[in-house]
């Protein structure tokens, strides 16, 4: 009897340093981009940006460059993919969201939220202070910029999303939507639930629950930012067609803007009938083999008045590490071109 309660102490003592012992993680460190800028914002958020001015006398209306996530941050493979655009006259924007990156992490991880993320980039816009705007999005970032769009279509003129997420709020039911055999889609050989799996453990799942449950911090920033590398890097194989393992995942990602910002998700308010709004021109690029499901795109094909689509063959959802020529020179001939 006696050794059972003893290891029963021990069991107890063993899963008490799974869950609260502070965790470590070899990842790459956030590495800061030397020519950074940063936006003080009435919001309460402190932005870093990148700014690269356009190279022409005559000014275009300015590009921003909205990251994936959400807790994603710009990374220097897309800020080198799209300089070129500043030749043909376009300031271009590239900042890092609340919660990530060179950008302000937050005390009250319960202000991380859709809503947030929109009055930054409505105060963003105003800080610019463009007659019109040009957003390029990208995953989460075209979730984003879907609630911009639908609030202040008179303030946009072109839409670029790549590798769209789901329109907010998420209609799951598009999930089972299957593509047409004519696009010739088809499912990378690694999935978002095998990287899950793979990286979380009893701190991180404890350190989700405490944070969805009391809205307060179990791990610090740093802990908890280098274990979003550590999942991204696993989570990383989905985004490509074959599951192979990608480089090394940056650091520099915001753990607690993620898991909040996706927690509001199921709080945004279906506004989806200001969709037939949007007039503008948007282009959707998507991989062949894009880990977002077709049903979700389509449903931007469907509600969106002037959209079209290209798919780009052989590339997942991450098309800057696949086919970063082709993308650019889409992107390039549709914000060329005069409507």
């Amino acid at each position: 009897m006696q050794l059972i309660k003893w290891a029963f102490i021990v069991l107890i003592m063993v899963l008490a340093g799974l869950c609260f012992i502070p965790g470590t993680y070899v990842v790459l460190p956030f590495k800061e981009r030397v020519n950074t800028q940063y936006w003080e914002l009435s919001t309460g958020s402190r932005i870093g940006y990148t700014k690269i001015e356009g190279a022409v006398e005559e000014k275009r209306n300015p590009v921003i460059y909205l990251h994936g996530g959400p807790g994603g941050m710009i990374k220097d493979k897309a800020i080198e993919a799209l300089k070129p655009l500043a030749s043909l006259g376009f300031e271009l924007y590239f900042y890092d969201q609340i919660g990530s990156g060179h950008s302000k992490r937050l005390d009250n991880i319960a202000e991380y939220s859709v809503v947030r993320h929109l009055l930054d980039l409505e105060e963003i816009i105003k800080t610019i202070g463009a007659e019109k705007v040009i957003l390029i999005a990208h995953s989460w970032g075209t979730m984003l910029a879907m609630q911009y769009a639908q609030k202040h279509p008179d303030k946009l003129e072109k839409m670029v999303f790549d590798g769209p997420g789901p329109l907010l709020p998420i209609n799951r039911s598009l999930i089972n939507d299957v593509p047409p055999d004519s696009l010739h889609l088809r499912e990378p050989a690694f999935s978002n639930k095998d990287g899950n799996n793979k990286a979380y453990n009893l701190r991180s799942k404890l350190i989700l629950k405490w944070a969805y449950l009391f809205h307060k911090k179990l791990a610090s920033d740093k802990e908890s930012d280098n274990f979003f590398t550590h999942l991204n890097e696993a989570l990383s194989r989905s985004t490509s067609c074959d599951g192979q393992e990608t480089s090394r995942f940056e650091g520099g990602g915001g753990y607690y803007a993620h898991i909040m910002t996706l927690k509001s998700f199921d709080a945004v308010p279906d506004e989806k009938e200001l969709i037939k709004n949007i007039q503008i021109p948007v282009l959707i690029i998507r991989g062949q083999c894009d880990n977002q499901k077709w049903g979700f795109t389509k449903e931007y094909l469907d509600l969106l008045p002037n959209a079209k689509l290209a798919i780009l063959e052989n590339s997942g959802h991450e098309l800057l590490d696949d086919h970063k020529e082709q993308y650019i020179q889409l992107v390039r001939e549709f914000l060329d071109f005069a409507d």
